[in-house]
């Protein structure tokens, strides 16, 4: 059988591809067939503003990149014209991004890979419906500060009936 000879410059598109790929942990999938330059523009600064960047990949280059870093499950979404948003921090703010800006474009969003683990479309609007990061923070910091709230409030409302008390009695003294 004869050895396959690769052109060394789809060799470099890969590794290229690849090494854009690790410098970011979730990827969401979509098809922007359709999309005027106006619109894409648009998107890209929606989610550079979410953290993420959207570039338009070569199917063939991207399975072979992903198949690489062992994520061979996400080529059924490579399929068709194909844009990739690199998540970067967070992929829940890009999710959210995404799905609100295909309600008024032709994007469709075709699935994600978010944290090594494959997801389709109904998964991915599932996920950006969950709460950021900073957003679980902060319920947890109301949630810690509560407690010292409500002792501050009643020693405050022990102080403040005390004052009362003697205010009424320093007038009932007076009227006297």
């Amino acid at each position: 059988m004869a050895e396959v000879k690769v052109q060394q410059y789809k060799v470099d598109a890969v590794a290229e591809l690849k090494e854009s790929f690790e410098g970011s942990r979730s990827f969401i999938f979509a098809d922007y067939r359709g999309l005027s330059v106006g619109q894409i523009t648009e998107l890209r600064t929606a989610l550079r503003e979410a953290g993420a960047e959207f570039h338009v990949v070569k199917n063939n280059y991207a399975k072979i990149a992903f198949k690489q870093m062992d994520h061979e499950g996400v080529a059924p979404y490579l399929v068709g014209p194909t844009a990739i948003a690199y998540c970067g921090d967070e992929a829940g703010p890009v999710a959210k991004a995404m799905l609100k800006l295909a309600k008024d474009m032709p994007l469709e969003v075709k699935g994600g890979l978010l944290d090594g683990d494959i997801y389709d479309e109904k998964a991915v609007e599932a996920f950006s419906k969950l709460p950021t990061k900073l957003e679980l923070i902060q319920m947890l910091m109301g949630t810690m500060k509560a407690p010292a709230n409500n002792v501050v409030y009643v020693l405050n409302a022990v102080t403040t009936k005390l004052v009362r008390t003697l205010d009424a009695v320093r007038e009932q003294k007076a009227s006297e």
